[in-house]
């Protein structure tokens, strides 16, 4: 078996058009405590993700805290955390966690 190591992790916070404002103040607050890039927010799906999205970069040493922090202040919005390998389809379907409740992602564009 092929060891597979982890450059960073991508954790994407999810909302609705009338949530961005809300979004916002989630990565910002991350980004206050963490050094983690905060991306575009996409008002609507991009990618395979089924919803306007933000995407905040987390080096892997502290995903960890990041973790701890989303899973007790994301203020009810549905974070998609996964791994960053260099394999998409499994880094969005097996090396996944989330935060709220999941949701289905559009994997067609990894086939």
């Amino acid at each position: 078996m092929t060891e597979t190591s982890i450059r960073d992790f991508h954790a994407h916070i999810y909302f609705d058009p009338e949530e961005v404002e809300v979004a916002k103040q989630l990565a910002a607050a991350v980004q206050a405590r963490f050094p983690v890039a905060v991306g575009h927010f996409h008002l609507r799906p991009i990618g395979p993700h089924p919803r306007g999205s933000c995407q905040l970069t987390v080096p892997r040493d502290l995903f960890g805290d990041v973790a701890e922090f989303l899973a007790l202040n994301r203020r009810g919005m549905t974070v998609f955390a996964h791994a960053e390998t260099g394999d998409d389809l499994a880094d969005h379907t097996e090396h996944v966690i989330w935060f709220g409740p999941s949701e289905r992602l559009d994997l067609s564009l990894f086939s």
